[in-house]
């Protein structure tokens, strides 16, 4: 795809997230609108992936998401991407929908490897599959993505540590780096520092997306962190986003963070977003 059809894309898996959480009126369009160009960038130029969905992953780069909550984005790009019909995202959060509020393997859903949404868990898994990839000879990558206020659970640091410990080099983390949480901005609820700083310290090599909402920004910097494996370190992309982002009124503020938008809220965020792709 040129960068136009990727934006059109990405315009598209926004209305797909609105529509998504509206119609059950629960879910979280925050953090899921903040991301969206990093899932685009991802499935649609970054990673070597199958739709046809193999849940061991051999001669394929692999992908966790750790902040589970975010599965409106996740769930959109899957679907566009070819992993299950779109018309399949009208089922979102719906009992015995194979889309539920946070991503779980049970119900087979192709493209979910994890069950996630219990934060700071997603980081171990994925060592291990890269871990599993250099016992098989495999050189594919592992892509993860975490939430910044996630890193306040002290799991994450241990997986951290151990990652550089072990030369998990065929692994790139990236950290969503839009300063919110479900309870106000992560420098109110805990200060967190230099991110920077600490995954250094921990033996890390680390480069930062400015914009985590320009696609070029993100599809330039996650190649660059590709080229960055293999070299006996694990790798974290530090990636600035607004949550919200696309829609004017849930941006600058954690209170979209879970909270659907009403009717009129609805058209007015969509307004915003018109329709590229065709709706589900």
């Amino acid at each position: 795809m040129d960068i136009k059809q990727l934006e059109n894309f990405a315009i598209q898996v926004r209305r797909d997230i609105l529509r998504q959480v509206h119609k059950v009126d629960s879910g979280h369009p925050g953090g899921s609108l903040g991301c969206t160009e990093f899932f685009t960038a991802l499935y649609q130029e970054v990673m070597q992936h199958n739709p046809e969905f193999n849940m061991d992953g051999i001669g394929e780069d692999l992908f966790f998401l750790s902040n589970g909550h975010i599965s409106p984005v996740f769930y959109s790009v899957l679907a566009r991407s070819g992993y299950f019909p779109v018309e399949e995202l009208n089922t979102f959060r719906l009992i015995n929908s194979r889309l539920q509020g946070h991503p779980t393997t049970h119900e087979g859903l192709p493209g979910v490897r994890v069950a996630s949404g219990s934060l700071g868990q997603g980081m171990s898994v994925a060592i291990g599959a890269a871990q599993a990839k250099k016992l098989n000879k495999d050189s594919h990558l592992v892509f993860t993505l975490h939430g910044d206020g996630e890193l306040q659970e002290g799991q994450n640091w241990e997986a951290i540590m151990y990652a550089a410990g072990n030369k998990v080099d065929n692994l790139i983390s990236t950290i969503d780096l839009n300063g919110q949480q479900i309870d106000g901005s992560t420098d109110n609820v805990l200060p967190m520092g230099s991110l920077k700083a600490k995954f250094e310290a921990f033996g890390w090599d680390v480069l930062e997306i400015e914009n985590g909402n320009d696609l070029k920004q993100v599809i330039n910097g996650l190649n660059e962190a590709k080229a960055r494996t293999g070299k006996g370190k694990p790798v974290c992309v530090l990636m600035h986003s607004e949550m919200g982002h696309g829609v004017d009124f849930m941006m600058h503020t954690h209170a979209w963070h879970g909270k659907a938008p009403n009717d009129e809220q609805l058209e007015k965020a969509l307004a915003q977003n018109p329709e590229t792709l065709g709706d589900y």
